[in-house]
């Protein structure tokens, strides 16, 4: 189920577990495509756990994203915080696993803001699988289940405005 998007969505916070694969190369996508759609959006991303605290990204998804012309300047890794649940307007989760993560510590009041990031592709996978400890094409087949869940996204805000 996708969490209401309208014309006042502005705020996109992406999560996954450790905040150096998957949520930090959807923030580096989201923030490409926004703007090559002309869209002014803030993103950001955080872990479910801080174990990676002020780390750069995974250098293999980093290696991935930049192939593709991806850029990940500024993005360190950090962990979700209560903050993080009013100052977004969505939360998006890797995987079930995430989201459950999320819908314990989010207030009743916000957990409307809470989905999986893969709601908004056009496909059947519901989940961006972790590929910390796999090999390189791993890292790609996050790439290309990301832009076409980012695609999707970028398009129902669209569609809002």
């Amino acid at each position: 189920m996708l969490p209401p998007i309208t014309a006042a969505t502005q705020r996109i916070l992406f999560v996954c577990m450790g905040n150096i694969c998957r949520s930090p190369t959807a923030e580096a996508v989201a923030r490409a495509k926004a703007q090559v759609a002309g869209l002014a959006l803030e993103f950001d991303s955080a872990g479910t756990i801080g174990y990676h605290q002020g780390e750069q990204p995974d250098i293999r998804a980093q290696a991935a994203g930049e192939r593709r012309g991806v850029d990940f300047s500024g993005i360190r890794a950090r962990k979700v915080t209560q903050a993080d649940f009013v100052e977004f307007d969505l939360i998006l989760a890797a995987d079930e696993q995430n989201l459950a993560d999320l819908q314990a510590r989010c207030p009743a009041e916000q957990q409307h803001k809470l989905a999986l990031i893969m709601a908004f592709a056009n496909n059947d996978v519901t989940a961006v699988p972790d590929p910390y400890y796999g090999g390189g094409d791993g890292f790609e087949q996050v790439l290309d289940l990301l832009e076409q869940a980012i695609d999707g996204l970028l398009s129902e805000i669209q569609a809002a405005r």
